[in-house]
C-alpha cells in the first residue's frame, strides 16, 4: 500500500474523482418554509404571480400626475389639489383628474390615474392656514387642500411596478439551491408556504486506536480524548448533514469491519479518522475495501497537512479515511466531506463561502506541487487585514482554536513572502 499512499493526487483531481463515483441520490422532504433554511431545494420553483401584485408607493408623499410636476421647483412650485388619502392595505379607489393629487404612504396601492409619486419632504401644504408635512399635521388636515411641489417627478418615480421584483411563472430558485433567509422570505412573498428540500444526509463518523478515549474519561499516560469525532460532527452539521456518532473501535481488524459496515448500511456518508498513514498497524483501507466497490480511490492528497488522507466511494456513497491529528482531519473534511455533503444534497457547487485577502505579516515556507493550508489569526491593518500565521503541528487542536481562517497556499506556489496578500478562508 505504501506505493499507493506516495501516488497522490493534486485536490481538485480529488475532488472531481470522488464526484464521479457519488450516485446515492437521496430522497426528498417537505417542510414548511419558515423551517427550511440551510436546506438544498429538491426541484426548481416557479412564482405562482407577479410580485408586487399592485403598484405600490416606495415613499410617504402624494400620488400624482407626473405631467403636472414638470418643471416644478423652490422658486416656482407646481400648485396641485389634493382630492383624498389612499388608505393602506384597500385598493386605490381615487381617480385623478389633471392638477389633482392624493395623498399616500409608503407602500400604499397607486391608483390608476396617477404614474408617479413625490416625496413629502418636496411638498409643502398651503392651504387651510396649515404650513408644513402632511404628517406633522395630519389631525388638522381637510380635503380638498392645495400643496406646493418643488420637485418634479418622472413617470415611474418612487412607485413599484407590478412584477417589477418578480413575474408570474419566472424561476425564482433553481433545483439545488442552499436555501438562506432572504430565500425564506422570498418564497413566503408569494405566498408559497412549503418546499420540497433533500433529505438531510446521515454520516456516521467512527473514531479508531486503543488509545482514544471518550472526552468525559480522565486520561492516563499514552491515552488521547477523542475530539475528532465531534470536530467532525460539527463541520457535518455546518453542511446540512446530520452526524451519528459510531464510538471508539479499537485497533483489531474484525471489529473496526463489523462497525464500519453496520454504520454504512444505516447511513449515507462514512467517516473514519485515524489509521489512515502508512503503518502495519492501518487497516482502514483493507476494512473500506471489504466494505463494497469501488472501494478505495485514492490514498494521499497533494496537502498539507492531511497527505495520508483516503478518499473512497461505496455502492454510490463517499467513505473518507481521515488522518487521526484533529487539525489535518478537520482541513480534510472541509476539502472532501462537505464537497459530498452538498453533493448529496443535489449540489454540484458548495456554497460560497466567506473569503478575505489579508496582508501576510511574515514568510510562509511551502513546497511548489503541494496545496497547503495554515491556520492564521486576522487583524486590521493600516491598509486592509493583517494575516499572522498560526503556526503548530498539525495534533494541536489549538492552532485552529486560536485562528479566524486558513491562509490558502496555491499547489505550484514555492512559499510566501512577508508583506504578500493572501487568501484566507473564514471558518
Amino acid at each position: 500500500m505504501a506505493g499507493e499512499f506516495f501516488n497522490v493526487l493534486p485536490p481538485d483531481e480529488a475532488r472531481a474523482l470522488l464526484r464521479q463515483h457519488l450516485t446515492a441520490v437521496l430522497p426528498t422532504e417537505t417542510l414548511p418554509v419558515p423551517e427550511a433554511v440551510e436546506r438544498v431545494t429538491a426541484v426548481a420553483i416557479r412564482a405562482p404571480h407577479s410580485l408586487p401584485t399592485f403598484r405600490r408607493s416606495t415613499m410617504d408623499g402624494y400620488a400624482v400626475r407626473a405631467a403636472d410636476t414638470y418643471g416644478a421647483s423652490e422658486s416656482l412650485p407646481a400648485f396641485l389639489q389634493v382630492i383624498g388619502e389612499l388608505p393602506m392595505g384597500q385598493p386605490a379607489n381615487l381617480a385623478l383628474l389633471p392638477g389633482q393629487a392624493a395623498l399616500i404612504h409608503t407602500g400604499g396601492m397607486v391608483p390608476d390615474s396617477a404614474d408617479a409619486v413625490v416625496q413629502v419632504e418636496h411638498t409643502q401644504v398651503v392651504s387651510q392656514g396649515v404650513a408644513g408635512h402632511p404628517d406633522t399635521a395630519r389631525d388638522t388636515l381637510q380635503f380638498p387642500l392645495e400643496i406646493e411641489v418643488l420637485r418634479a417627478v418622472a413617470v415611474g418615480q418612487n412607485v413599484l411596478q407590478i412584477g417589477e421584483d418578480v413575474p408570474k411563472g419566472a424561476q425564482i430558485l433553481p433545483a439545488g439551491h442552499w436555501l438562506r433567509p432572504q430565500d425564506l422570505g422570498g418564497l413566503l412573498a408569494l405566498g408559497i408556504t412549503e418546499v420540497a428540500v433533500t433529505r438531510r444526509p446521515r454520516v456516521g463518523i467512527l473514531a479508531t486506536g486503543d488509545e482514544v478515549i471518550p472526552p468525559a474519561q480522565t486520561a492516563v499516560p499514552g491515552q488521547i480524548r477523542d475530539i475528532n469525532s465531534y470536530t467532525i460532527g460539527g463541520q457535518v452539521k455546518q453542511a446540512g448533514g446530520i452526524p451519528i456518532y459510531g464510538g471508539i473501535i479499537p485497533d483489531d481488524f474484525h471489529a473496526l469491519q463489523t462497525a464500519a459496515a453496520s454504520l454504512l448500511a444505516q447511513t449515507d456518508m462514512l467517516v473514519m479518522s485515524a489509521g489512515s498513514s502508512v503503518s502495519v498497524r492501518d487497516m482502514t483501507v483493507e476494512v473500506i475495501n471489504s466494505l463494497g466497490k469501488p472501494g478505495v480511490l485514492l490514498h494521499g492528497v497533494a496537502t498539507r497537512p492531511g497527505k495520508p488522507t483516503i478518499v473512497a466511494a461505496v455502492a454510490g456513497k463517499p467513505v473518507l479515511g481521515l488522518p487521526g491529528n484533529p487539525v489535518s482531519a478537520m482541513i480534510q473534511f472541509d476539502m472532501f466531506g462537505t464537497l459530498a455533503l452538498y453533493y448529496l444534497q443535489g449540489m454540484p457547487t458548495p456554497p460560497r463561502r466567506s473569503v478575505v485577502w489579508a496582508r501576510l505579516t511574515q514568510n510562509i515556507a511551502s513546497e511548489s506541487g503541494r496545496e497547503d493550508y495554515i491556520p492564521a489569526r486576522l487583524s486590521d491593518g493600516p491598509d486592509g487585514l493583517l494575516a499572522t500565521p498560526v503556526f503548530g503541528k498539525s495534533n494541536l487542536i489549538y492552532t485552529l482554536v486560536n485562528a479566524d481562517g486558513l491562509i490558502k497556499v496555491p499547489l505550484n506556489k514555492a512559499g510566501v513572502p512577508g508583506g504578500e496578500w493572501v487568501e484566507v478562508r473564514l471558518f
